[in-house]
């Protein structure tokens, strides 16, 4: 049993992308949850986004928490992946580049708050991506 790890070909790809799709959807509804139980916090995100030079920042910010929940879902469903995790690339990229890269680039430890996590998720959204991404014929 023990040699059979050795092997560099994967036993169940389908298994190990379905957990990633999966973990990753659920770790990024977190998100848009958090933001619909603290509705009271949605127009100073916007305040935030406007001060960005972002126009319409409260409208832009409930875009983005649906645009989450609404790809998170598709993730869940395993409908529309390829649409779905563009959509949370997207954001995240935003993320990083508005909110995280300031912080530098851990998340806990020196520089709390940075972008080490966002580049997780960025490499498990493209892997899923690419495992889902129409072949050509």
């Amino acid at each position: 049993m023990i040699q059979q790890w050795y092997k560099t070909n994967p036993a169940n790809l389908n298994r190990g992308m379905d957990m990633v799709r999966i973990g990753v959807a659920l770790i990024i509804l977190m998100h848009p949850l958090h933001g619909y139980t603290h509705i009271e916090n949605i127009p100073r995100f916007g305040d935030f986004l406007t001060s960005l030079g972002y126009p319409f920042g409260t409208s832009l910010a409930w875009l983005v928490l649906l645009l989450q929940t609404a790809c998170s879902l598709a993730l869940l469903a395993n409908r529309l992946v390829v649409p779905a995790c563009l959509g949370h690339i997207v954001v995240i990229c935003f993320g990083l580049i508005h909110v995280h890269a300031q912080y530098g680039w851990y998340v806990v430890g020196p520089g709390q708050g940075g972008m080490e996590w966002g580049f997780i998720l960025l490499s498990s959204l493209f892997g899923v991506m690419w495992a889902y991404w129409p072949k050509k014929r």
